[in-house]
């Protein structure tokens, strides 16, 4: 570390953090910051796909969030981030087909970078802050935050400590676990009774032809159920490795890049937990584990054909299939997920998807591959003292796994806003005699 102390300490260099970061510089340029994150390039949506939602309610957590406060921020957001909005067409036909059977779609605005180009974002980003002056430290983990007598902070690995007037806790959906010992041993309160479990969608773009008119369209189901994270060009399913699971997840290139023709997205079901099952976490790892164990050390995958005919996929499936020369892009085990989807979720997933087949008739075909597990552990929920996601009186606690946002823009919102607490906080004090 270059200082014995810092301003403002910020745990993660996700959206959040970097909203943050911008925002606090802006403010008051002469504040000593430093950025740290045990990953060694910065993390989360931005460095994956980097889809971005500039309308709210999409990726706001609508709890923390009013429609007047997100979009005072969002131009904010957006002045950073210089996104190249995607342009629609067509969308009042699958509106009115969507509403007739008890769907909704919405209208929102969004940019797309593309997994290969979203270093050159971060790149120009991490080097504006380092321009700034904020010490950026990659590759080391914090372990504990804690409280002292003239604000906090951090410890790095088993003893280095770090001191801070504030810090903000800012570490992402990986970061849940974290968050959640730091709330405990803090003794701050907090609600983890939500967690969004569904499968990724794997298809052809003929059987998906919406995306040619709407980069990711945002349907929301009866049940809880909704669309999530759609990618088309070059898309592809990928596996997201935990301690002792792994999820799958989807990403696409840019559109530079030749095309695959094949679409991926989300269907994912919000499940609200109450006594005695409280824990969105541990349930989101129990179902993790169990599709895990059941898929040979890996998620799993079947077509809709089989599942259809209530058979498990098998190798033949897919090296051999009838309907399409169409392969999959995860290598994950074939299976039957009706032996690891609980059932009640499975069913309302399925009921989305003839839904949206009667939408865009093609989702359906047999070739269609549902893998799983997806699941978004980001239901984390602090007793915030205040409007700035405060949880302490120097130590605020912001992003998607703290539960104040659901995506980049909202997570980047987020951090802008504890700043503006913090800078706050700063003149309140300067002012007392």
């Amino acid at each position: 570390m270059t200082s014995a102390r810092y301003d403002v300490i910020i745990i993660g260099t996700g959206p959040a953090g970097l909203g943050a970061a911008f925002h606090l510089s802006d403010l008051n340029p002469s504040l000593s910051i430093l950025m740290i994150d045990r990953e060694k390039i910065c993390s989360g949506g931005l460095l994956n796909d980097c889809k971005q939602n500039y309308t709210y309610p999409t990726g706001f957590a609508e709890e923390n969030w009013t429609r007047a406060e997100a979009e005072r921020l969002l131009p904010l957001v957006e002045e950073k981030l210089q996104p190249t909005i995607k342009e629609k067409q067509n969308l009042e036909i699958y509106r009115k087909r969507a509403q007739r059977i008890g769907v909704t779609l919405l209208d929102i605005r969004q940019a797309h970078v593309g997994t290969d180009r979203s270093r050159l974002l971060i790149d120009r980003m991490m080097s504006e802050l380092t321009a700034r002056g904020v010490t950026i430290v990659l590759g080391k983990e914090v372990t504990d935050v804690f409280e002292h007598e003239s604000g906090a902070g951090i410890t790095i690995g088993e003893a280095e400590r770090v001191y801070g007037n504030n810090v903000i806790v800012a570490p992402g959906r990986k970061g849940f676990s974290f968050l959640q010992q730091i709330m405990e041993r803090l003794k701050i309160a907090y609600v983890d009774n939500h967690v969004d479990i569904g499968v990724r969608i794997e298809t052809t773009l003929e059987n998906y032809p919406i995306v040619r008119d709407y980069y990711d369209p945002k349907f929301f189901f009866p049940d809880g159920v909704r669309t999530f994270c759609t990618n088309s060009g070059h898309a592809r399913v990928i596996i997201e490795k935990y301690q002792d699971f792994s999820l799958v997840n989807g990403h696409a290139l840019s559109e530079e890049q030749t095309a695959n023709n094949l679409v991926n997205f989300a269907l994912l079901k919000t499940i609200g937990l109450k006594d005695p099952v409280r824990s969105g976490q541990q349930m989101a790892v129990y179902l993790g584990r169990l599709a895990y164990e059941i898929g040979g050390g890996k998620p799993l995958m079947q077509r809709v054909g089989d599942f259809r005919m209530g058979k498990r996929s098998n190798a033949e499936t897919f090296n051999d299939d009838l309907y399409s020369a169409f392969r999959p892009t995860c290598p994950v085990t074939a299976g039957d997920l009706g032996l690891a989807v609980p059932a009640k979720i499975m069913r309302h997933i399925w009921g989305a998807m003839k839904k949206l087949d009667t939408i865009i008739p093609g989702i359906l075909h047999p070739s269609t591959i549902m893998y799983y597990p997806e699941i978004k552990m980001y239901a984390n929920k602090p007793a915030f003292n205040d409007e700035h996601f405060r949880v302490c009186e120097h130590i605020f606690m912001v992003g998607d796994g703290a539960g104040t946002s659901r995506g980049i823009t909202g997570a980047w919102a987020s951090g802008i806003r504890a700043a503006e607490g913090i800078v706050g906080l700063r003149q309140t004090t300067q002012r007392e005699p």
